[in-house]
């Protein structure tokens, strides 16, 4: 009986290991967009603040996303950057925190979101490999589209663009490609109408889901006067 406790001990080490991951911790003032080509999971009102990393080099899109008090009156003012990109390669468990490079919160919201530096330490004080690159990503904001007229620009799609390996591998890749396989003949055009339908209403209720989150989200955040042109603008579409 006595060998069964360092085997217990042993299976229960590769376990915990097999679980290792490291964590990459963000202040409140920033939000996830993309890992590695897809997009993170977030909405207004739930602040994903952890990633859990396996190790290898990770490209992760950021972006400053804040609500600052306006100096000229009593209303908030939404602040938010251009994504920008932090390539981070992981060699073990560790747990990494990000800020603003000029300290624990950000000083000058509206100059800071121009192009935001931040610098990503480890808890346990170890040297940390990572690079930030910014990008040109731009948003406008919903009250400035609805005016202007301008198309709105998917930032979460752009950045996971921005953070894939895809298009960097077809560049340099020497293998030939493997031939996108084509419908059978004998497919029916009924299914296949069948499911782009179904997949086109998915993405209309998923949108229509945003751009409902987007008018709450602007409304509440909106002064007194932007509310007015908004409503006036609003029934005049009726």
């Amino acid at each position: 009986m006595k060998p069964l406790l360092p085997i217990t001990a042993i299976l229960a080490l590769c376990g915990s290991s097999a679980a290792f991951a490291a964590n990459l911790n963000i202040p409140m003032s920033f939000e996830y967009i993309a890992l590695d080509g897809k997009e993170v999971e977030t909405s207004l009102f739930n602040h994903k603040s952890e990633l859990e990393l396996s190790n290898g080099t990770h490209k992760i899109a950021l972006r400053y996303n804040d609500l600052v008090e306006d100096d000229f009156s009593d209303s908030e003012t939404n602040i938010k950057s251009s994504p920008f990109i932090i390539t981070l390669k992981v060699d073990g468990d560790y747990e990494y925190h990000m800020k603003p490079a000029d300290g624990d919160f950000v000083r000058n919201p509206p100059q800071f979101a121009k192009s935001p530096q931040v610098v990503i330490t480890r808890k346990d004080n170890g040297t940390v490999n990572y690079q930030v690159t910014q990008t040109n990503i731009a948003e406008e904001s919903f009250v400035s589209r609805l005016f202007s007229g301008n198309t709105a620009t998917d930032v979460d799609v752009e950045a996971a663009v921005a953070t894939g390996t895809a298009t960097s591998v077809a560049a340099t890749s020497k293998t030939p490609m493997a031939p996108v396989s084509k419908p059978s003949p004998s497919s029916s055009p009924i299914v296949a109408a069948t499911a782009v339908t179904a997949t086109q209403t998915a993405t209309n209720a998923d949108d229509a889901a945003k751009a409902e989150q987007m008018l709450q989200y602007w409304w509440l955040h909106a002064d007194e006067k932007t509310r007015k042109q908004f409503m006036s603008w609003a029934i005049q579409q009726l």
